[in-house]
């Protein structure tokens, strides 16, 4: 029962997706904006469907309830879900302007805290990031443009050129968007909670302006978070710990009982236990594993690494 976990993808059509997510075996159809792929999802409304091996046909939750801390680890001891929710995104249009709340912020608003991490796989000439505020922009004048029509929000955000290999960490209260022409691996806390605080005016799959949720946004953003700077491995925090793996060779590695650990493949091939992961593809590894080892099988293999 305990091996590598791959899990069937989950999509979501958005009004900003594309079909670029078919190139990382994703079932895609044709005319379908998916614009996330939930990889790995212990959701009521999202579960995870395992995809390979003796367990195979199990939801993650199934699998947590089953194993206990030889998946989760004891990190994750008191954890009655899955701690994480990790995603492919393709952003063939921007996203809207948004904030994830703090702890604090959202038990007060009925919402989940979410903190996250972007890995940036692909990205097209002359794409971008927004996080933060530029320097000096005060409350007053953020709350002064959302009342205007149209919005100069853009003029105010702090948008920044991104390239394949970027990574951006991403703590609740951080004004966001991703950019046009993205793909991202996301690796954030188990939380759907997102409040809308602007969608630059264009309406959603069923012709309709999108929810926006600006009393919700104005308690959540942090008015102090100017100019933030792309981030480096390892990201570290309270929630997670990401690592890149550069695979020239073949990697020893070991789940040693305090935590699972997630492997994305996030350039080249690798292959672990017998499974094969290409690029975009995840897989779990229970924390009761043991020792393993990632090998490459194309120049150039990178994957990411995922622990608590």
């Amino acid at each position: 029962m305990i091996y590598p976990y791959r899990f069937k993808p989950i999509l979501a059509e958005r009004v900003w997706g594309g079909d670029t997510l078919a190139r990382y075996g994703k079932p895609i159809a044709p005319g379908q904006h998916i614009g996330e792929s939930w990889e790995i999802s212990d959701r009521d409304d999202a579960q995870s469907v395992l995809a390979n091996g003796p367990l195979a046909g199990q939801t993650l939750h199934q699998l947590i309830t089953r194993l206990g801390i030889r998946l989760l680890g004891t990190h994750c001891a008191n954890a009655s879900r899955f701690p994480l929710l990790v995603k492919l995104l393709d952003a063939r249009e921007r996203l809207s302007l948004q904030v994830h709340p703090p702890a604090a912020v959202a038990a007060q608003l009925g919402g989940e805290p979410k903190t996250e991490m972007w890995y940036i796989l692909d990205a097209a000439p002359n794409a971008h990031l927004i996080a933060g505020l530029k320097h000096g922009v005060t409350r007053q004048q953020f709350e002064n443009a959302l009342r205007q029509h149209p919005s100069p929000l853009a003029t105010l955000v702090h948008r920044f050129p991104v390239k394949t290999g970027n990574v951006l960490f991403v703590p609740s209260g951080r004004l966001h968007a991703v950019d046009a022409g993205l793909v991202i691996a996301e690796i954030q806390q188990n939380s759907d909670t997102t409040y809308r605080v602007y969608d630059w005016d264009r309406v959603g799959l069923d012709g309709k302006p999108r929810t926006l949720h600006i009393k919700e946004s104005l308690a959540s953003i942090d008015f102090s978070d100017f100019e933030p700077s792309l981030s480096r491995f390892p990201v570290v925090c309270e929630h997670f710990r990401a690592d890149l793996l550069h695979l020239d060779a073949p990697h020893d590695d070991c789940c040693d009982g305090s935590s699972f650990h997630i492997l994305c493949c996030v350039a080249g091939e690798l292959e672990i236990a017998g499974e094969r992961l290409r690029m975009g593809d995840f897989a779990l590894l229970p924390a009761a594993l043991g020792d393993y080892t990632i090998r490459p099988l194309a120049a150039g293999t990178k994957a990411l690494k995922t622990t608590t």
